[in-house]
């Protein structure tokens, strides 16, 4: 064997007479597809379904919002609720300074008397 052969031995293996793998049966198929479902179902269950529940409970804390409420924005304004229209939320935040905020930016309903401690 010259050493060329030898190298060439080195890089690239001889191939041997292998048998042939046996075929992958019915189960195979099943097991590919198990995957990508429990990997779905795992995504629900630790992002989508939270976030939904989290949604649910701000629709239902806005919907109960009335007025003399006091707020605080998800831009950190807090005030008190002066008037509650279809989309949007007018909060006065000092005395005869009014703000006029989406419902949406609503981000938590203080208890009452928070705003006088302050």
């Amino acid at each position: 064997m010259n050493p060329l052969e030898f190298l060439l031995d080195l890089i690239v293996p001889v191939a041997h007479a292998q048998t042939a793998a046996p075929a992958a049966g019915p189960g195979g198929m099943m097991s590919t597809l198990l995957f990508p479902v429990i990997l779905i179902a795992i995504m629900y269950f630790l992002m989508i379904r939270p976030q939904m529940k989290r949604q649910k409970e701000h629709k239902a804390m806005l919907d109960k919002l009335g007025k003399g409420d006091e707020v605080i924005t998800n831009g950190g304004i807090a005030g008190t609720v002066v008037n509650i229209g279809e989309a949007f939320i007018t909060v006065e935040v000092a005395s005869g300074v009014q703000l006029r905020v989406q419902k949406g930016a609503i981000a938590n309903v203080l208890p009452k008397g928070t705003l006088k401690s302050a």
